[in-house]
């Protein structure tokens, strides 16, 4: 049974945005964002916003249970040889919403490129040195608009990714580190 119910406020842990929950099923939480965009996420990944937070009887010890750390035993690893592949993020639209067929193309355009930003500034707040933004062949609206905002960034390059993985429908984005 899921925490969440129709109406109620929210905010996206480790994501500056908040909304409202449309409906709930299983798992799936779908809530509009205050920007109006609907979008579909785990209950894990949504905490009630602030002055919203419901704590049933006997649940405290649940929740305290859940946010204590796994305890781990030491591994001792070797060291890897060769490159870490950078992260992905797929800006397909049906890889963002589950109901894609509803949206106005400035819409979807709109989300895309929302969603490239947050992976972007994410990189950049936690050090990470190259993404891979998939965006799609297509007629080439939404690399323009990904090279728009990637050329607004200071310490930031991008080219063609990999031709071979991706063909021409992607970009791979390099941060250079202060």
């Amino acid at each position: 049974m899921t925490r969440f119910s129709k109406g109620d406020r929210v905010s996206v842990l480790n994501d500056d945005v908040n909304g409202v929950v449309v409906s709930v099923s299983g798992r799936d939480v779908t809530i509009e964002t205050t920007d109006g965009f609907p979008m579909i996420l785990d209950e894990k990944e949504l905490i009630p916003a602030a002055g919203e937070l419901k704590i049933e009887i006997g649940s405290i010890g649940r929740i305290l249970k859940e946010k204590e750390p796994e305890r781990r035993k030491a591994v001792v690893r070797e060291k890897r040889t060769g490159d870490i592949p950078p992260p992905e993020f797929d800006l397909h639209i049906e890889k963002l919403v589950k109901n894609h067929r509803i949206l106005l193309p400035h819409d979807i355009l709109t989300m895309q490129t929302e969603t490239a930003k947050r992976h972007i500034e994410f990189a950049i707040r936690n050090r990470i040195p190259r993404i891979v933004l998939i965006h799609g062949v297509g007629d080439g609206v939404l690399r323009s608009e990904l090279e728009f905002l990637l050329s607004r960034y200071d310490n930031v390059r991008f080219h063609d990714g990999n031709y071979q993985k991706y063909g021409s429908g992607a970009l791979e984005v390099l941060f250079t580190q202060k």
